[in-house]
């Protein structure tokens, strides 16, 4: 619902800031932004979440003082005064699940994204090695074989074609499979008699060799060998990824997966002053130090920079490379039920191991097997150790058999959802799943009818991080050229009203930040962005044209375009 601010809320906020300003003739950071066009979603958070419009927005010390109408910027005299001359103004975006140094390695690797073919990804990887001579190895991501016309996975030899003196690894869109040449599988120890992990796969031919391809925990056996980026690469990756992350507008994450070396990393640059958007990490499940960190209790910083409350667990693989776990077979694949990379007694373990320390627990689930093995493991330790409120997610929660859909209800389970992946798998989905599966897959609508919370991100770099491209997403289950007509599986698209919800207010709900962040009201922090369009004027199908053309956080500019 869409409401103007009511004259008695106006008064409200300004005899808070009347009240405020008799001490603040010290601090600099005053200043009142007129002549805005914003929006924001007003507390508390969750459905009844209501769209708010104002004029006028009041920052003091890097968080809002007062919003409303024109009339609040005469209570201010002696504050700057900013005219942003009709300039649509939004609450800073969240997504709710991204992998930061992952998206800044992305920035410094071979991007196969766009590659249309086998042959254009080889053309790029061959471009890239020979203007890279000095590397020992040859890395990147974005490929996808659904793209490809023979829509089948590649082998080593085409790499071996243009790179065969150097090992190259190129990990899948979805980071769940990997690509290797036939330097890497030999240096990996890779042959006919090895014999995948647990959880993985490697693709052989039909005499027994290897291919090329490896899936899920079978990735490992290469990328253990691939030298670990050292402490200034990964200084220069996160740098690349906060001002790509900034310029979209984005001014949290929930970074989804971190090793105990780069929870490290965070809080040096927080502490040097070097972290300019707010990271809300979730521990890795498979770090050593797990005990140890949970042990420590939940981290954050007094300027909500940094946050720690959180333990992200993997169950199973990825929908494109037939590593969902599903209960009945790949409707493409009938011998396959995909993989789980955790065990459902080891998911129990971590359960049993998370929830005394009072840690949310954000499991990835892709398949339905995967979702009901998360649900029911969160099922039976509510029942015997609780943690029933500590906000838990299921991460993607991507096909879910339906009848455990409402269970995220009843066990008060946080969908953290990503609106792209249903238009970039619109492609291949049916193929997986059957139509009769897909009444339970990217079941945005019925979730949000029932009552489940919504946290929307990208799943960056698998996605592309811009989260104009996942409103349009969320809103017309169409790709950014309109296809199909009339949406994919339109009736679970959401409203404008919903999208930009799941990306802002419930979002920080998810992160347990909603005092602070996901809306600009008195009391929170400053975190805003100033946009070309209205995302509420303009048709629906331009959503994801919409620019960015400041950010700001904590009242601070910290991107103008």
């Amino acid at each position: 619902m869409l409401t103007k601010l009511i004259p008695s809320k106006v008064t409200a906020f300004a005899f808070i800031g009347a009240l405020c300003s008799l001490s603040s003739t010290s601090v600099v950071a005053q200043t009142v932004y007129t002549d805005a066009n914003g929006y924001t979603l007003t507390s508390p958070a969750g459905q009844d979440a209501v769209l708010t419009q104002f004029n006028t927005l009041v920052v003091q010390n890097g968080r809002v003082l007062a919003m409303g109408g024109h009339e609040l910027a005469d209570k201010y005299p002696d504050f700057e005064q900013v005219d942003l001359n009709g300039k649509t103004v939004l609450p800073g975006l969240t997504d709710a699940h991204g992998h930061v140094l992952g998206l800044g390695m992305s920035l410094l690797q071979v991007d196969l994204r766009d590659a249309d073919s086998v042959n254009d990804a080889v053309g790029l990887v061959g471009d890239y090695a020979k203007q890279q001579p000095n590397l020992s190895w040859i890395t990147g991501r974005g490929w996808n074989q659904e793209q490809w016309p023979s829509r089948e996975f590649p082998n080593a030899s085409q790499l071996d074609e243009v790179v065969n003196d150097r090992p190259v690894y190129l990990t899948r869109v979805d980071g769940h499979a990997g690509w290797a040449n036939q330097k890497a599988l030999q240096m990996a120890g890779i042959d006919a008699g090895t014999v995948a992990p647990d959880g993985g796969e490697i693709v052989k031919d039909a005499q027994g060799n290897p291919t090329g391809i490896l899936i899920d925990n079978a990735m490992g056996l290469v990328e253990n060998i691939i030298p670990e980026p050292s402490a200034e690469d990964k200084r220069q990756a996160f740098k690349l990824a906060f001002d790509h992350l900034l310029a979209l507008g984005i001014t949290s994450v929930h970074d989804a997966g971190v090793p105990a070396t780069d929870l490290s990393v965070y809080k040096g640059l927080q502490h040097q002053g070097q972290l300019p958007l707010r990271i809300y990490a979730m521990i890795a499940a498979t770090e050593p130090q797990l005990p140890q960190l949970l042990a420590e209790g939940p981290f954050t910083t007094n300027d909500d920079k940094l946050t720690i409350r959180s333990v992200k667990i993997y169950a199973d693989g990825a929908l494109g490379s037939r590593g969902a776990a599903l209960i009945e077979p790949y409707s493409d694949d009938h011998d396959n039920h995909g993989l789980l990379v955790t065990s459902p007694e080891n998911i129990d373990a971590l359960y049993e191991l998370i929830i005394p320390h009072g840690f949310q627990i954000n499991t990835h689930a892709i398949g339905d097997r995967a979702n009901r093995i998360a649900l029911d493991a969160f099922e039976d330790k509510f029942a015997s150790i609780g943690g029933r409120n500590l906000r838990n997610r299921i991460e993607h929660s991507q096909v879910v058999h339906p009848d455990d859909l409402k269970r995220f209800k009843e066990l008060n389970i946080i969908a953290s959802m990503q609106p792209t992946h249903a238009t970039s798998d619109k492609n291949m989905a049916e193929d997986r799943l059957g139509k009769d599966r897909m009444q339970g897959a990217y079941a945005w609508q019925t979730l949000l009818d029932q009552g489940t919370m919504i946290a929307a991100g990208s799943d960056f770099p698998v996605e592309l991080a811009n989260p104009f491209y996942g409103l349009h997403a969320a809103v017309t289950r169409q790709d950014r050229q309109n296809q199909p007509q009339g949406g994919w599986y339109s009736e679970e698209a959401m409203s404008t009203e919903q999208a930009l919800r799941a990306f802002t207010i419930d979002a920080a709900y998810a992160a347990w930040q909603e005092q602070d962040l996901g809306s600009l009201e008195p009391g929170k922090w400053a975190d805003f962005i100033i946009v070309d369009r209205d995302p509420f004027a303009i048709d629906s199908s331009d959503l994801w044209k919409i620019e960015v053309e400041q950010t700001y956080i904590g009242g601070n500019n910290v991107y103008t375009k």
